[in-house]
């Protein structure tokens, strides 16, 4: 049976990085070097068995021959050709998709050639704009830290095995409960390190949690909900207990700014706090039991739906992994303000996402849990499900912020999930969705905002169809 992950070309890449040969790397593995050469052409899969082998041989963490990457890189290329200067070329999604599995050093150094370009760019537009004004300011062309964290969290699949380990042994430790949860968490960090925890009465300009190291105090806001206050004592905790293993991930040298550094700290302190009050092997456990009922973990865990999806996404230990999930996190304005990949499904890194989504029809039922079977346009069928959230930092007169969460699977794991009972899994309900309009081959959608880039205009001022922008195939 074919591979079609491109799990070959890391292999191959790997193998050569460490100067063997096909033969030398057979007689390692103990298989023929002819059966090494068919996985790294992706003609034989890669068994879990014989993974775990190669990972020691080639001295990497067996995540690097997750599936994942392919898709997220593809998607990347995908939304780099969206941008309009290179509008009226000729690449067809089948190139792109080979590029990213045969080529993926090429294919990465050329959406890093485009963010350069881009920041570039903006920086270009910046320093004029101040230059106008009379500021005649300069202006430092880099990334967003957001976009370098957001990379970081990918390419380790959102799993971090020493945070996870520090997170489960504080919880047994400590023997932490559901029932006396706050108590248990104060009386940790008031023991262990010396830090008062005290509740702010009334209103504070949004605030949630504040820490003031020289008075040794962790001020939290009476406003937010008791799950909200677990959540940052968990996170405070992080922080203080930590140290070593945030600083070395942080060092990562595609984080390139001190700002992105610290983004780091504060990302993988909150994936400590959700471990911690989630712990693997237990929530693992919950989450088969009551088959990814969210809502029902949420109450056995006292989290909120949100911090579930997002830990749901963690459980990628690759001797016991949960299901594969992604996340998305969406204003009602489009803004994609988290994401993660962890099925595969392509994101528009560079642009806005597809309004057929359910993550953005969810606005239009508030609160309720909305679930689609969402094809994308190179076949691959996910099962998706989003739900609104709202949230208020105060009392009657402060601004409610509204968002919608997502979560998804690849369709052959949809069976795992409860919301997936009663659909026809056999795509008979598919919706079709996209990327982005600018790179979708959905010539007749009637949701499309833009034309592609890939298919020429084709107007006629005597017929208006569905799809205002009529595009020819030819």
């Amino acid at each position: 049976m074919s591979q079609p992950s491109g799990i070959g070309a890391r292999v191959r890449t790997l193998r050569r990085r460490e100067g063997l040969s096909q033969v030398s790397l057979a007689k390692v593995l103990g298989v023929s070097a002819s059966y090494v050469n068919l996985i790294e052409h992706d003609r034989r899969r890669l068994p879990a068995d014989l993974m775990f082998r190669l990972a020691d041989a080639l001295h990497v963490d067996v995540r690097e021959f997750a599936t994942d990457e392919v898709g997220t890189l593809r998607s990347e290329l995908m939304a780099v050709l969206d941008h309009p200067v290179f509008e009226g070329t000729d690449v067809r999604a089948i190139d792109v998709k080979e590029l990213a599995q045969q080529q993926p050093d090429i294919a990465r150094a050329l959406v890093l050639l485009y963010r350069r370009w881009r920041s570039s760019e903006e920086a270009l537009e910046k320093l004029g704009s101040l230059v106008v004004g009379g500021a005649g300011l300069a202006a430092e062309a880099t990334r967003l830290p957001s976009e370098e964290v957001n990379d970081l969290v990918q390419r380790n699949l959102n799993y971090f095995p020493d945070v996870e380990a520090a997170a489960e042994a504080m919880w047994r430790r400590h023997k932490l409960g559901v029932p006396v949860l706050f108590e248990a968490l104060e009386r940790m960090l008031r023991k262990d390190h010396d830090v008062v925890v005290r509740i702010a009465r009334g209103p504070d300009a949004g605030l949630i949690r504040r820490f003031d190291p020289e008075r040794r105090e962790l001020v939290l806001a009476e406003t937010a909900a008791p799950r909200s206050w677990h959540f940052q004592m968990a996170h405070q905790l992080g922080l203080l207990t930590l140290g070593d293993v945030l600083d070395r991930v942080s060092a990562d040298p595609q984080l390139t700014t001190d700002a992105s550094r610290r983004m780091c700290r504060m990302v993988l302190a909150n994936y400590f706090a959700g471990a911690l009050l989630m712990p693997y092997e237990p929530l693992l456990v919950a989450a088969e039991e009551v088959r990814y009922d969210v809502e029902l973990l949420g109450h056995r865990f006292r989290t909120s739906f949100e911090q579930v999806c997002h830990r749901l996404t963690s459980l990628r230990r690759p001797d016991r992994p949960g299901v594969p999930f992604h996340f998305v996190k969406t204003d009602t304005a489009g803004n994609v303000s988290k994401r993660f990949s962890g099925s595969g499904i392509a994101f528009a890194p560079f642009s806005g996402g597809c309004p057929r989504w359910n993550v953005c029809t969810a606005f239009q039922h508030a609160g309720r849990i909305r679930t689609q079977l969402s094809e994308m346009p190179d076949g691959s069928v996910y099962f998706c499900l989003a739900r609104s959230l709202e949230k208020r930092h105060g009392g009657y007169r402060s601004p409610e912020s509204v968002y919608a969460v997502g979560i998804g699977c690849r369709v052959e794991h949809a069976h795992r999930v409860v919301y997936a009972d009663g659909l026809d899994l056999s795509r008979a309900e598919v919706v079709p969705i996209g990327t982005s309009c600018r790179v979708c081959d959905r010539l007749e959608c009637e949701q499309r905002a833009f034309p592609s880039i890939r298919h020429p205009l084709s107007l006629d001022e005597n017929t208006r169809r569905v799809a205002f922008y009529g595009m020819s195939k030819d």
